[in-house]
């Protein structure tokens, strides 16, 4: 079973990507609105895996970006969350190897300002 479907319940979606490009959010327009503006932009860490608004986006295109590396897609010991732009690790993975790798890819994923692994066990 993927990162997804353990974690989020979902398959992955259609033209799913790690780091896709954010879509323009429609804003509501207000009496006070200062510029015309109709769109907004998405917070980096809440860009979802089609590039919409998700409020776990970052944790879903870390759990995508682990689904698709070979060493890291049958771990299941471990989640993933995020707080923000920290992802962060809790469970259990079988070396300090694997960790390290999580932790790299973890880094590569848009919107990603820290990786938390207090909450992880090795061995």
């Amino acid at each position: 079973m993927g990162w997804l479907k353990r974690l989020f319940g979902m398959e992955k979606p259609e033209n799913a990507e790690v780091n896709p490009a954010p879509q323009a959010v429609a804003q509501a327009a207000t009496a006070i609105q200062q510029a015309p503006t109709a769109t907004q932009s998405i917070p980096p860490e809440r860009v979802g895996l089609n590039g919409e608004y998700d409020q776990s986006g970052l944790a879903k295109r870390v759990a995508l970006a682990f689904d698709q590396d070979s060493q890291l897609d049958d771990v299941n010991t471990l989640w993933v969350a995020q707080t923000g732009g920290t992802v962060v690790l809790k469970g259990q993975v079988p070396s300090q190897d694997i960790l390290n790798k999580m932790i790299s890819v973890a880094r590569t994923v848009n919107g990603t300002s820290a990786v938390d692994t207090t909450q992880v066990k090795v061995g």
